[in-house]
C-alpha cells in the first residue's frame, strides 16, 4: 500500500525544482510569457506499471503546481536509503510543446539550505524522449560514494540540475573602435559590460546604448551587441527598425556587414546610420528608445 496521505503534505513545492529550457537543452527558447502549463502523466514504455502504482502516480501528479512554457522541472516524490546508498523517485517534467530528449547530465541532492548532499552524473537518454507538456516518474539511485555527507536528511530535500556555470562575459571590440576610442571610453564601455546581466546561455540580444539625429536628417544608432554563446557568431546582413518613445517605428532598414564577427561571451558596440531616406517620421521623440529585429532578420 503507497503512503498516499504521508506524501501529500511533503509534496507540493518544496522538492520541486524549475529551470528554463534554454539554461539546459540546445535549440529551446526562452520564456516569453507567463503562460501556465499542465502536464499530463507520462510512463516510459519500459514499465510495468500495476493499477495501484499508477494511482499512486497520479495521485502525486495531481498536485504538481504548473509550469510556465519553455520550462524542465524536477520534483521529488520520495527518498529511500537502500544498501547501496539512496534512490530519490521524481517526477521529470517538461512544459515544453516538443517532445524532450536528455543526454548525460549533473543532478544534485540539495538539502534545506540549497547545501550539496550528493551529487552525479545521470544518463538521462535512458528516459527516452519525454512527450509535450508531460510528467515522467523516474528513479535515481545516488550510490554511497556520490554522497557529500554521511547521512540524509528524508525531509527538506530536492533534486535540482546542475547547470552549466555562466561563462565570464567581456567586452569586444572591433580593430577600428580600438584604435579611435579614447581610453576613458573603453573603460567606461567596458564597466558597463560588466555591470549588465550576461545574457542567457546561447542568446543574443541587442542593446541601445546611443541614438542621434544629425543636422543633415541621418539617424546614427549605437548598439551593444551580446553574445550569450559558446561560440563566436558572424552577421552578415541585418535588419533593424528603430522606436521611438511613443512607440512609433521612425527608422528601419537592411545593412550589409563585412565580416563581422562578435566572439564567443563578449559585447560588441557598433553603430549603424539610416540615411534620412531612411527615417520616416519626423522629429522622433528619442528621450528613450529601442531597436528589433524583424523575424527575417537573426543572427547565426
Amino acid at each position: 500500500m503507497f503512503p498516499f496521505f504521508k506524501k501529500q503534505k511533503q509534496q507540493k513545492d518544496e522538492h520541486d525544482s524549475v529551470v528554463e529550457a534554454n539554461e539546459l537543452l540546445e535549440n529551446s527558447e526562452a520564456n516569453s510569457d507567463e503562460e501556465e502549463v499542465k502536464t499530463e502523466l507520462s510512463f516510459h514504455p519500459s514499465w510495468n506499471v500495476s493499477i495501484e502504482e499508477r494511482y499512486y502516480y497520479q495521485f502525486l501528479h495531481n498536485q504538481q503546481r504548473p509550469l510556465k512554457k519553455n520550462q524542465i522541472s524536477l520534483s521529488g516524490i520520495d527518498l529511500k536509503q537502500v544498501p547501496r546508498g539512496y534512490v530519490v523517485t521524481a517526477f521529470v517534467r517538461n512544459s515544453l510543446s516538443r517532445p524532450v530528449a536528455f543526454t548525460p547530465t549533473p543532478l544534485l541532492l540539495l538539502g534545506p539550505n540549497n547545501e550539496v548532499l550528493a551529487r552525479k552524473v545521470f544518463d538521462l537518454s535512458e528516459l527516452g524522449e519525454v512527450p509535450p507538456r508531460s510528467s515522467r516518474p523516474w528513479k535515481f539511485l545516488f550510490e554511497q560514494e556520490t554522497l557529500r555527507t554521511s547521512e540524509l536528511p528524508l525531509v527538506d530535500w530536492k533534486l535540482a540540475f546542475e547547470l552549466p556555470k555562466q561563462k565570464h562575459h567581456s567586452l569586444d571590440l572591433a580593430e577600428s573602435w580600438e584604435k579611435s576610442l579614447a581610453a576613458e571610453d573603453k573603460q567606461k564601455l567596458q564597466a558597463l559590460v560588466q555591470s549588465l546581466q550576461p545574457p542567457k546561455p546561447g542568446e543574443v540580444n541587442f542593446m541601445g546604448l546611443q541614438a542621434q539625429q544629425t543636422e543633415q536628417g541621418d539617424l546614427h544608432v549605437t548598439l551593444l551587441i551580446r553574445n550569450g554563446s559558446d561560440k563566436n557568431i558572424h552577421i552578415e546582413q541585418l535588419a533593424l527598425q528603430v522606436h521611438d518613445a511613443s512607440g512609433d517605428i521612425v527608422a528601419s532598414g537592411a545593412f550589409s556587414l563585412d565580416h563581422f564577427e562578435v566572439k564567443a561571451n563578449t559585447s560588441k558596440p557598433w553603430t549603424f546610420i539610416f540615411p534620412k531616406s531612411l527615417v520616416t517620421k519626423e522629429n522622433p521623440d528619442l528621450r528613450s528608445w529601442k531597436v528589433s529585429l524583424p523575424s527575417s532578420s537573426q543572427p547565426s
